[in-house]
């Protein structure tokens, strides 16, 4: 099966290279996961309504627009700004987890699209309606009561005593938190057994969906009170630590549903911790245990789930998915891949160089590495492999730069938002600061895929095959909105409304193709914003999860003290350990959660060391995105394989050698800030030129070969020396790197040594 599979890709790729032009169509297109549900009919239009509400709600909450001020009718939850912050992302985590559920399945449909009958599983989950529905009935009536103007009020709040023995905690435990805790868990637990039709809800994701919109319902009443300023503490209200447990089981589930198990096993991990750390000893022991009542009572707040990660998926994210999907709705992607065939297709090795080009062009409007592959991929891989390139090498190749993507400016995945977030430095300064090192990333997949391509005699792509260059200028316009970011944030825009302008330009624009955005393509694109936002909403929660146990524990605290403790010995091991420690947090999970968790753990440590906030962040920050493509777990060359047909395992080492040389550029811009644009023009351009050069020197000590011909071993080794002088940034050790290119250079021109030469020895005995 696997081989008549590979061999109808061969035909197919040789097809595309028979003198027919290569035409990317179909690459804005999402792929669709294979437990999501496909709707039709009614359902389609109720989950349509939903999803384009729930982007449309936080375009018009982000840009001040008001209903309740144009009609004079105050609603729940109605569109306005300022909206109370804890509010507003409890409410953007609850319709997540609504839309969330209803969307995608607990398991992956038979592609025969037929389900065994679970009638009675089914029955059950549906019974389970009737607890969800007392816990919502109990909260709108504490709303009620809150809402009143009976209970009396402490410094202008009012008050929520629900304190043990009155008749306000029964009535949280009883009457709200049991049954929500049962109708949550029963759920989840029938959510693994029941199968209905694809097309089909099924009734345990609908009791799912309304637990989510329950525990929004509790939590924004009763963080209205002086009750918030208890979270925390002993003191918190226990129908608080009742939301917070259904509301982080269900983050957890939805996170498993949408981005598979590695994540929700380390927060797992971290949960197991918190409630076990008074037994251990050394340096992951507290003093005292934490009960049940004081963690969840804390990890639903700002320093937990509703802290940084929600912060930013509220607001930055979304804002950039809807801007993606304006973007997809006229046709940007299939432009961008076809200009990168057009402009680099003709160059050796042409598919592999287009794949580069194109993946960080799609970088700017795709924040997810496993996405960028699936995106480009699906075409530029079987045209690698028909160039020459051996199918891991194919698929290792389009992991690494579509990996890049999470660091291309102005973008850059939702990690530089978050980055804004924690650090308190301005967006346009990160997205600056990122330049030389995306440069630096993809200049490095350059030289590796150019040499490999060398070393193979590989051609390029002929003229007939590729895209029109001359027409694809003429639609160069399609790169308006992205001018249009690019400006507004230089000229001091906030980066919501940059973002904005960006998000009209892309409909203005699609007017001048054959993709003209009307009323109908507009709401289609925030429908599909609203599906696009659930997967990085339910990471970002979860990673919050772990943001909570992090500041409740302190562990955080107790790693920075380790990396002094390592400073004192070498900053370089501090460093190489703090590396190890971003890379494994990273394994398995979505850029957005391996850098929020390692920014807690890691980099505070980096910042008592006296490096600058701007300069740890980006260590930790690029060690999270290229775990994307470090075995044993790389989800990017897991990705591309599926494509290639390649074992996973090879190609996840492949893209690891091929994206070596990335992984020396975060230790460059700490020997030398001015590849973060710190310093002189002349000196980040110095640092820029050199750093380039270093990096192309490592690329050919790794792949052996040098300068038109291949390097013998001890070549090799002269030149990854080279490449590691040139890290270090001063002006001797940047002569010293050149100075040793130089003898490589002129050695390898006298020797013409073979690539298996030894140096002979005598006299030895």
């Amino acid at each position: 099966m696997a081989e008549r599979q590979e061999e109808t890709e061969d035909r197919e790729g040789a097809s595309l290279l028979a003198g027919r032009q290569v035409i990317a169509e179909g690459v804005d297109e999402e792929p669709i996961e294979g437990n999501r549900r496909l709707f039709s009919g009614p359902a389609y239009i109720s989950v349509a309504a939903l999803a384009t509400t729930y982007a449309l709600f936080h375009m018009l909450a982000l840009n001040g627009v008001s209903i309740s001020d144009w009609t004079g009718v105050e609603v729940p939850f109605l569109p306005q700004f300022p909206m109370e912050t804890w509010n507003f992302r409890i409410v953007h985590i609850a319709g997540a987890l609504a839309l969330g559920f209803l969307l995608f399945s607990a398991h992956t449909f038979s592609l025969e699209g037929t389900a065994r009958s679970t009638r009675a599983v089914s029955l059950l989950a549906a019974l389970l309606g009737i607890p969800v529905l007392v816990a919502g009935a109990t909260a709108i009536g504490f709303a009620g009561q809150i809402n009143s103007g009976e209970l009396p009020e402490m410094g202008g709040l009012t008050t929520w005593a629900a304190f043990p023995g009155t008749e306000l905690y029964q009535a949280e435990v009883r009457w709200f938190g049991l049954p929500l805790l049962v109708a949550t868990f029963g759920a989840i637990f029938l959510s693994w057994f029941e199968r209905r039709e694809r097309e089909a809800f099924a009734a345990s994701d609908i009791v799912l969906a309304l637990c989510g919109v329950v525990v929004a319902i509790y939590l924004v009443a009763i963080y209205g009170t002086a009750a918030r300023n208890s979270v925390g503490t002993s003191f918190v209200p226990i129908g608080v630590a009742f939301a917070a447990t259904a509301g982080s089981a269900m983050i957890l589930e939805l996170t498993r549903r949408v981005a598979g198990l590695a994540l929700v096993i380390i927060t797992g991990v971290f949960l197991a911790y918190t409630f076990t750390a008074h037994l251990l000893p050394g340096l992951l022991a507290v003093q005292n245990a934490y009960t049940w009542q004081r963690f969840f009572g804390h990890v639903y707040s700002d320093a937990g789930i509703l802290g940084p990660t929600t912060a930013v998926s509220s607001t930055y994210i979304i804002l950039f998915i809807i801007f993606a999907a304006f973007l997809q709705a006229s046709k940007v992607g299939d432009y961008f891949v076809n200009f990168a065939f057009a402009a680099t297709g003709r160059a050796r090795g042409g598919p592999a160089k287009v794949a580069i080009f194109a993946s960080g062009l799609m970088g700017m409007i795709n924040g997810t590495s496993a996405g960028n592959v699936v995106a480009t991929g699906s075409l530029t891989i079987p045209l690698m492999k028909k160039v020459g390139y051996h199918k891991k090498t194919a698929g290792a190749i389009e992991a690494a730069a579509s990996t890049g993507g999470q660091i291309m400016p102005p973008i850059m995945g939702a990690g530089a938002f978050i980055m804004a977030e924690i650090t308190g430095i301005p967006y346009q300064e990160i997205a600056i600061a990122a330049v030389i090192p995306a440069i630096l990333y993809f200049a490095s997949i350059y030289f590796m895929v150019d040499i490999e391509a060398a070393k193979l005699k590989m051609r390029g792509m002929r003229e007939d095959e590729l895209p029109k260059f001359a027409a694809l200028v003429r639609q160069v316009y399609l790169f308006v909105p992205i001018i249009i970011l690019i400006v507004a944030l230089f000229m001091g825009y906030s980066v919501i409304r940059a973002g904005t302008l960006a998000t009209v330009a892309a409909a203005v624009v699609s007017w001048l193709t054959p993709h003209r955005m009307g009323l109908k393509s507009i709401l289609k694109a925030f429908e599909l914003a609203g599906v696009m936002s659930i997967q990085i909403i339910a990471v970002c929660a979860c990673a919050g999860i772990i943001v909570g146990v992090i500041s409740l524990t302190g562990v955080g605290a107790r790693f920075s003290a380790v990396l002094l403790d390592l400073a004192g010995v070498s900053q370089l091991l501090a460093l190489f350990f703090a590396m190890c420690i971003a890379i494994l947090l990273g394994m398995g999970m979505p850029t957005t959660a391996a850098y929020a968790v390692a920014a807690s753990v890691v980099a505070p440590g980096l910042v008592q060391l006296g490096i600058p906030m701007l300069t740890a962040h980006f260590f930790v920050f690029y060690f999270a995105v290229v775990s994307a493509i470090t075995p044993p777990v790389a989800l990017a060359s897991y990705a591309a394989a599926g494509i290639s047909g390649a074992n996973p395992m090879e190609t996840s080492v492949a893209s690891f050698k091929i994206g070596i040389a990335a992984f020396i550029v975060p230790f460059m811009f700490f020997y030398n800030s001015a590849i973060l644009m710190d310093g002189t023009w002349a000196e980040i351009l110095r640092a820029g030129l050199t750093a380039t050069f270093g990096v192309f020197l490592l690329s050919a000590g790794i792949q052996g070969w040098f300068i038109g011909g291949r390097a013998v071993w001890f070549l090799r080794a002269g030149l990854i020396a080279a490449a590691l002088f040139m890290i270090e940034g001063g002006w001797i050790s940047d002569l010293l790197g050149i100075g040793t290119a130089l003898v490589i250079f002129v050695l390898q021109r006298v020797l013409h040594a073979r690539p298996g030469a030894t140096i002979p020895v005598r006299g030895a005995d």
